[in-house]
Formats: C-alpha cells, structure tokens, sequence
C-alpha cells in the first residue's frame, strides 16, 4: 500500500496508545468495565482508542471495520474490497489484569487477504508493522512520531525476522485460552523435535512472536476474531511466514467473511 496510508495508521496506533495509558497509569481511572454480548469486557480506554483510530482513518480511502464500531451488515461489508480491520484494544482482560500485555491492532486487508498491518504495545513502547510488499519491522521505545517521516521510520526500525540461532523448538499459545487441543498438540511437538519450549503471552503479542522469529509456531485451537489476528497475519506475511487454517493447511486465514469468526489456526 502507499506509504502515506500506513504511516496514517501507524500514527494512529500510536495516539491509540497515548489514549490507553492515560487510562492505565491514572491511579484515579475507573476503568468503565462492561460485559458485551458474548461476555467479554469492555473498558473506557477501549472506546477512547476506537474513536481516535475511526478519526484518524476516516481520511484514508477504504472502511473500517473495528471490534468497538457499530455492527456493519455481511452484505454491506461483502462490497468492500479494501479495508481497515481493527481492535482498539486487543487483550482487554490483559489491560484490567494490569500485565501490559495488551496491543492496538491496525490491519488493511485486500480482497479477503492482509496486506498490511500495524501492531503498538503501549507499555513496552514497542511498534510493529509491515507490508507484503516490503517487510516487516519493529520499532522500540516510540510514543510519537512528532517530525519523523516515514522513511526515517523505517531507516530506524529492525527488520524482521531476527536472524538469531536457537537450539530449542519454541511454541507460543495463549495466556488465557490454552485447552486440552493445544496442550495435545504441544506433546505432538514434543515427540517431532528433541528441545521443545512453550511461552504463554496475551493478545496478539504471539503473533508479534513469530514475525520476530522468536517462536517457530503459534497453535490456536479456540476462539477469535477476525481484528484479532489481522494485524498479525498482515506483518508475519511481511515476514516471510503464514497462518494457516488448522484443519487446511495449505490454506491461509482469510477475512471480511460473512462470519467474522476465525477458524482454528496454526501461525508458523
């Protein structure tokens, strides 16, 4: 995609960022906690986040589709063939827990496939994105760009993935979501590779993982959504790397669906 649209929603992830911590570090903040339909949480700095990204793309050409925005029909959605997928606030239950380990997610997604993405963890100050055009990069301690373009961005940032060596075959799964599907196939890996690790993180941080090339497979056998793992998906393409559809190997995720529910998949 052009430059100028990503850096637009790079920025916005960024002002995401700023509106989350003024909620997270405020020993006065009420965090607003409500229950949605299907019972998970929603907080204030959900909200906040969402209105500053919706403003910030409403100058880009395409869409969006947010986890906080108003239900958009399927036969309304099924005409776009370009959009923006976003969650304002990915890890919500991370964010009440106070670990940190929650993300703003920014994904633009052509027919079906993601082509782009964003990713900032506003506690780390840490800032993914990529293009499948060019790579992915990350970028450490950033809050604003202020007058950075985004070459200079770019001239800064660690393209990934990281060319480290390891002797260990590292899985990722989920902090909150880890069932008896994923626990069956870590012992699969187990038994395919001598020196197997598993790390639990939160939100899309697994993602993050394997675009880094810190973990070799992300195995997700529950539950998402499709703006929880575009984002992701968008910048482990740029990396080089895919997420399958579990049970299709050869098939990756795909979105704008009509059904906004992933199936199970495998990142790797």
């Amino acid at each position: 995609m052009e430059k100028n649209i990503l850096f637009t929603a790079i920025q916005a992830a960024l002002e995401a960022g700023a509106e989350i911590m003024g909620v997270y570090t405020d020993p006065n903040a009420d965090f607003e906690i409500e229950k949605k339909a299907d019972n998970s949480p929603l907080t204030i700095a959900d909200r906040k986040s969402h209105k500053v990204i919706a403003a910030r793309l409403a100058s880009t050409p395409y869409p969006v589709l947010s986890e906080e925005g108003k239900a958009i029909p399927a036969e309304v959605r099924q005409g776009w063939k370009e959009l923006w997928v976003v969650d304002p606030l990915d890890g919500t239950k991370e964010f009440i827990k106070k670990n940190g380990e929650f993300t703003v997610n920014i994904a633009y997604v052509k027919d079906g496939c993601p082509e782009a993405g964003v990713i900032y963890i506003p506690v780390k100050k840490e800032l993914y994105f990529g293009d499948c055009g060019w790579g992915a990069f990350k970028v450490e301690d950033i809050t604003s760009l202020e007058d950075e373009t985004f070459d200079q961005l770019v001239a800064r940032a660690h393209r990934l993935p990281y060319t480290e060596q390891r002797d260990t075959f590292m899985i990722v799964a989920s902090r909150s979501h880890l069932t008896p599907e994923t626990e069956a196939y870590i012992n699969e890996m187990k038994k395919e590779h001598a020196n197997v690790e598993t790390v639990s993180k939160g939100s899309s941080l697994k993602l993050c993982l394997i675009a880094e090339g810190k973990a070799d497979v992300y195995p997700r056998f529950a539950p998402t959504m499709e703006w929880d793992t575009a984002a992701g998906h968008a910048i482990i393409r740029a990396a080089g790397k895919e997420v399958y559809q579990a049970d299709k190997e050869t098939e990756p995720l795909k979105y704008n669906k009509t059904d906004l529910l992933n199936p199970w998949f495998i990142a790797k």
